[in-house]
């Protein structure tokens, strides 16, 4: 436990966000949600697995990561969930991947 805490203290809290977005953002399904994303206000979940050839289970999962990294939000609205960009969370990560590169 001891050796955890040292580990944990080492790094930023910028430096744990960043880990978690990219780890998000890690897989070519994720990255083409969010470009299509970028592109348009939201989308339905119904709408991106008819333009994805993957089943409903896998893109939900991918769906799941995004969210729970905070890049997407989602908005029930029966039967269908509506995702969009968190646009804060979006130009947060732009300032983290700025600051890691630039240093």
């Amino acid at each position: 436990m001891m050796k955890e805490n040292m580990i944990k203290d080492t790094f930023t809290e910028d430096q744990h966000r960043l880990a978690r977005i990219a780890k998000a953002m890690g897989h070519p399904i994720r990255i083409y949600i969010l470009g299509l994303l970028s592109r348009q206000s939201c989308c339905y979940s119904g709408d991106l697995s008819e333009e994805l050839p993957i089943a409903k289970s896998t893109l939900s999962q991918h769906l799941k990561e995004l969210k729970d990294a905070g890049l997407i939000q989602g908005e029930i609205e029966a039967p269908k969930i509506k995702y969009c960009l968190n646009r804060e969370k979006w130009s947060e990560a732009k300032i983290l991947f700025e600051k890691f590169w630039n240093e």
